[in-house]
């Protein structure tokens, strides 16, 4: 029997900025309005110990997974989220390691045959949250889509390889520009919007049945407009007062942000879900914007004219989902 293929997709340890060592000048970059070298930004030291205990614990888990692979009888290997911009084929699973935001970074790359199981690397603890929250905020990442930690990451993996752990298939948002189709499909959101958030966003949208049955055309003067999966309704949208779906849903949820004196007529759809068997269709009216997929990390730029179609009409994602989110199969 073939040696199964595993794909260890890793947050970086250089997320946070750099800084000087102690009494050497600091070396930040200049302009008009900040300080120059010789006044270095004032850092608070428990936070920048903090910080070196994030990066710490997030070394020790990458040991710890890269350690349980090597006594398992799979080829592997490991990559750095932010050195990897091609398709990943030829792996039998993808583990990532960090937090929902390196499982989106490695969703990107993948079709809807290769599973993919997250590893929140270093998961917010209550009580550090609690003991700290006069001084900063403890939260690390939610790690809502992912299954595993460091305390129990052999267990799910054992699961996953032998089966008793299947992948769930959510759905995710396709994007056509122009009519042509976007290489990247987002499993929670996209955000289409001036790339100035002070600026205001114009464009118009309706929705449109496979049967070709449309909703009447609303013009939209807003801070922009947000799409979301069943998987990405509990992110930015519920922040923005949308409501959480069934993970098992293919509709989308829409909204339109911040709406400028819309017209009794038109409040109605300014919220509302784009169903299976539609797809919405926007035209752009600023001289520039930009799409942004699963956060700021894919951009894709937009001009004055330019025709978007959304929709759920993209290949599915495998996800090993945490116990508490597997879907009933009522669903």
């Amino acid at each position: 029997m073939a040696r199964r293929r595993v794909l260890l997709f890793l947050k970086p340890f250089d997320v946070y900025p750099p800084r000087p060592c102690a009494g050497s000048a600091a070396s930040f970059p200049t302009s008009s309005s900040s300080p120059p070298p010789s006044q270095p930004r004032a850092a608070n030291p428990k936070v920048l110990s903090y910080l070196d205990d994030r990066c710490r614990v997030h070394k020790d888990t990458i040991d710890l997974c890269q350690s349980i692979l090597q006594h398992k009888s799979l080829d592997w290997t490991s990559v750095q989220r932010n050195n990897f911009s091609q398709p990943i084929r030829d792996v039998d699973l993808v583990i990532t390691v960090g937090g929902d935001g390196t499982l989106l970074r490695a969703s990107h790359f993948l079709d809807s045959s290769v599973p993919i199981l997250g590893v929140n690397s270093d998961p917010t603890c209550a009580k550090e949250v609690d003991e700290l929250t006069d001084e900063f905020d403890a939260r690390r990442s939610t790690g809502y889509l992912c299954a595993a930690t460091a305390g129990n990451f052999e267990q799910i993996l054992d699961a996953t390889l032998d089966g008793s752990r299947r992948p769930s298939e959510l759905s995710r948002i396709s994007m056509k520009l122009n009519g042509i189709q976007l290489p990247t499909y987002a499993l929670n959101d996209i955000l289409v919007s001036h790339p100035c958030p002070a600026s205001v966003s114009r464009f118009s949208f309706r929705k449109r049945s496979n049967t070709g049955e449309s909703s009447h055309l609303i013009n939209c003067r807003s801070s922009g407009l947000r799409v979301s999966t069943a998987a990405g309704s509990t992110a930015a949208m519920l922040s923005a007062g949308g409501f959480v779906m069934p993970l098992s849903s293919r509709e989308l949820q829409y909204m339109i942000r911040e709406p400028i004196s819309p017209t009794d007529a038109d409040k109605p759809l300014l919220h509302g879900l784009v169903k299976q068997e539609q797809h919405m269709l926007v035209v752009w009216y600023n001289q520039e914007g930009a799409v942004y997929f699963d956060g700021s990390h894919v951009v894709h730029s937009i001009q004055h004219g330019d025709t978007l179609e959304i929709s759920s009409y993209a290949p599915t994602l495998k996800v090993v989902l945490p116990e508490h989110l597997l879907m009933k199969p009522s669903e």
